[in-house]
């Protein structure tokens, strides 16, 4: 009994646990972050996808990147820094981020912000997603006037339907004879003389 309704509702929490998911899969705007170097030509953006373009100077085209060049491998590290984690090795108590003793947790709040800034310093020195901001707002800054021109199109389009529309309406039927505007018609009859 108990295994029978068991794969039913294996299948109903599948589906529940799939359902945000499936709601994640919409796409936002098309962003393309790209890294030119000197006086290299920047490519167009196609179509409707934002294109980030953080130019950097020429001496840095074959360089390792900096995110790359700093490591926290232990042959790397500087002494002065190896005797500073070996001096944190048997620290406990209060602002220590340790479970043993009292007040052990209180350091922990103060090693993830101090790891926070660390990592903000060492940070790369392109920030796309200032320059994607920035992006966005110039582009949306262009739609106003994008639209107003569109809306100055339309408009002229329907002046033009409308003065057709009343040339047409002014004008004979098919198989009507022409009407004579009223000044240039012959008189229908002639004013006596004498």
């Amino acid at each position: 009994m108990i295994r029978q309704l068991a794969l039913p509702l294996l299948a109903a929490a599948a589906t529940a646990m799939a359902a945000p998911v499936a709601a994640q899969d919409e796409a936002g705007d098309k962003v393309r972050m790209l890294i030119v170097y000197g006086d290299d030509p920047v490519p167009q953006a196609n179509g409707d996808e934002i294109l980030v373009v953080a130019r950097m100077p020429e001496n840095d085209r074959f360089r390792i990147p900096e995110a790359l060049r700093f490591s926290e491998d232990p042959a790397n590290m500087a002494w002065a820094r190896r005797v500073e984690k070996l001096d944190l090795i048997g620290k406990f108590g209060t602002m220590s981020c340790s479970t043993a003793g009292a007040g052990g947790f209180t350091g922990c709040t103060q090693q993830l912000i101090d790891a926070f800034y660390a990592d903000k310093r060492e940070g790369a020195d392109v920030r796309f997603s200032q320059l994607i901001a920035a992006a966005r707002a110039e582009r949306l800054s262009t739609i106003d006037a994008t639209s107003a021109e569109e809306q100055a199109r339309v408009e002229q389009i329907e002046r033009q339907y409308m003065e057709r529309l009343e040339r047409e309406r002014a004008g004979a039927l098919p198989g009507e004879p022409e009407k004579t505007p009223p000044g240039d018609a012959e008189p229908i009859m002639t004013p006596p003389q004498g």
